[in-house]
């Protein structure tokens, strides 16, 4: 049977919140893969020092969350006429962070929840060793929903590919395009089944309904000239 732990993603971050009634993001839109966008203007390489995802996730009933980062490798954003056209980035699935101050059980251990989220039970980081964000549209936002980042001002889809599965997927976000500069921040929650992330045999498995569905991501990805 499979070890009862916290989950975690990619991803696409992440900003900390509540999976219950105090969720401080609402799901995102998902759907089946959708063509990517085509990239025109002036293409813009992803700073992955200053660019991150962030998770959140818990135990059923929110108990015993965990919380922590992930690295983004590389990626690009494209700019035309002022307007992020199309972009991707590529997140590294064997960086991923437990922040220590979300481990205050004396038994456990932030390295030994970092290997076990690595290990075939939770996104088996050697055969998955990376996830990717494809946009597919870029739109822009009539409305911000309460719940999204600071400032959002465009509605964002993309192919999220976790685990070896692509789901498409849409949230609002807050874009900027700054002389030779652009960026990306986002928050939303997301459903790990939708990328058929299961630990448990069935429904009734422990190592299943212990754990919660909703993992809340923020990203912040940065691109310069």
């Amino acid at each position: 049977m499979k070890k009862i732990s916290v989950i975690a993603l990619v991803g696409v971050g992440l900003l900390v919140a509540s999976c219950n009634k105090e969720k401080s993001a609402d799901t995102a839109a998902t759907a089946q893969e959708q063509t990517v966008a085509e990239s025109k203007g002036e293409v813009l390489a992803v700073d992955a020092a200053t660019s991150v995802v962030n998770w959140k996730a818990y135990h059923k009933g929110g108990m015993a969350p965990r919380w922590g980062t992930l690295s983004v490798k590389s990626g690009d954003i494209s700019v035309d006429g002022g307007q992020v056209s199309a972009g991707n980035f590529v997140i590294d699935m064997n960086s991923i962070k437990v922040d220590p101050a979300s481990v205050t059980e004396k038994d456990k251990k932030p390295a030994d929840l970092e290997a076990h989220l690595k290990n075939p039970d939770f996104f088996d980081a050697a055969k998955n060793p990376t996830s990717e964000f494809k946009i597919t549209s870029v739109a822009d936002l009539k409305e911000a929903p309460k719940d999204a980042v600071a400032g959002a001002n465009k509605t964002v889809s993309g192919n999220l590919t976790l685990s070896g599965k692509t789901m498409n997927m849409t949230f609002p976000a807050k874009v900027d395009v700054v002389d030779n500069s652009a960026s990306i921040q986002a928050k939303f929650t997301v459903n790990r089944a939708d990328w058929g992330i299961k630990f448990g045999t069935s429904e009734a498995d422990p190592a299943e309904w212990m754990i919660s569905k909703d993992i809340e991501i923020a990203i912040d990805v940065k691109a310069k000239k």
